[in-house]
């Protein structure tokens, strides 16, 4: 038989990203509105740039949210400490544009019914513990791995701005090798070299040693190659250098491209917008089929219409591993999951301000989250005999 080959590529980012500081004051703010108010409705976005937070989006609630003492609180904890990283928690100026939900959203939510239309993506496969693509799981390895050198102070010169990127190479569809890794690590001025254009090629290498092979070592060979801040330095970094927004970040959130992505950011919603809960959904279907042995690989494809519960469509892909007919999968998957958007709620008590936790190193493949649960096995094999 021939062999195949193929490379799949996939990124992560550190929780000082202006994209990912703008996801986890977003889903702060979710967070404290459930601490207070578990049936609030809550679609919070946030804009970040040069020294400005904008906070908007439609909230009803009967519940306070100190927005500008929520906002430098999380500017705090990741690392915005100081003006050296171009970013401070002091001094950064915050905007509150929030306002109400709509009523003519709220009298189809109101009644049990999805918060919004669009399709959902699930997906699982055997490739790791995880039951998650390789590539994004040691792209988050590594980015949490930036964060926590940095936070321990083993190299102490990084600041709270990062990205990883890793490329793993195929055969016959099975993970081989890592082909290459890339590291972008915000540092300040005191690793550069004499010229003040490049950091020094003692510094590269402790990023590599530090950061890269603890994560990479059992997938590296000879010819992996890896790439550290390229451009030669990285001093300007976070809101200083790009703005940032919730949910721009949708691919690092769920899959890595390895698949298909619904569309819908999850990040500052509350869990009637299916967009959020719906892919939790379909992620924990997904999970279960191969976790049960009823496939290697399996997506679904869930979509919704706004104010009815019940979804319109259910799609399963399991790419020729199934080891039964995909249309009975369907069947089965409908016998054994309620996905209706309060079914969804009940099933992973998703009233909880558990959310912000969600907001960096990928909404899937944390065994903390209730959606990574593999408690349906046995029911699955039941009901698709």
């Amino acid at each position: 038989m021939d062999t195949k080959t193929k490379f799949i590529t996939s990124e992560s980012v550190a929780p000082g990203h202006p994209d990912k500081v703008c996801d986890q004051i977003s889903d702060a703010v979710l967070d404290e509105v459930l601490k207070k108010d578990p049936k609030g409705r809550v679609a919070c976005e946030t804009y970040v740039t040069m020294g400005l937070i904008i906070v908007g989006g439609e909230i009803t609630t009967s519940a306070f949210v100190d927005v500008h003492k929520l906002v430098r609180d999380v500017l705090k904890d990741i690392g915005y400490t100081h003006p050296k990283y171009g970013f401070d928690y002091h001094t950064c100026a915050i905007l509150n544009a929030i306002h109400t939900q709509s009523p003519d959203i709220a009298q189809g939510v109101d009644q049990g019914g999805a918060g919004d239309q669009g399709l959902m993506i699930g997906y699982a496969c055997d490739e790791t513990p995880e039951l998650m693509p390789l590539p994004i799981m040691l792209a988050h390895k590594l980015a949490r791995q930036i964060t926590e050198v940095r936070e321990k102070g083993i190299l102490n010169y990084l600041g709270p701005d990062g990205k990883s990127q890793i490329t793993v190479e195929y055969e016959n569809d099975k993970p081989k090798r890592v082909e290459n890794a890339v590291l972008a690590c915000q540092h300040t001025d005191e690793i550069l070299d004499k010229t003040g254009e490049k950091i020094t090629k003692k510094s590269r290498e402790e990023i590599i040693n530090a950061i890269a092979l603890p994560i990479l070592k059992n997938w590296t060979d000879k010819q992996t190659k890896f790439f550290v801040n390229e451009t030669g330095k990285f001093v300007v970094g976070g809101p200083q250098s790009d703005t940032g927004m919730t949910g721009r970040k949708i691919v690092v959130d769920t899959y890595g491209g390895t698949v298909p992505h619904g569309g819908g950011a999850f990040s500052g919603k509350d869990s009637t917008k299916v967009d959020r809960s719906g892919a939790y959904m379909a992620r924990y279907i997904a999970k279960n089929i191969v976790a049960a042995g009823l496939a290697r690989r399996c997506l679904i494809q869930i979509a919704y219409v706004i104010g009815v519960a019940e979804p319109i469509s259910i799609m399963i892909e399991t790419f020729g591993t199934g080891k039964i007919a995909e249309e009975k999968i369907i069947r089965t998957v409908k016998d054994s999951f309620n996905l209706t958007p309060q079914g969804i709620i009940k099933t992973f008590g998703l009233r909880r301000p558990i959310f912000r936790q969600t907001a960096c190193f990928g909404h899937f493949g944390q065994t903390i989250f209730p959606w990574e649960k593999t408690d349906k096995i046995n029911l699955l094999i039941r009901n698709s005999k």
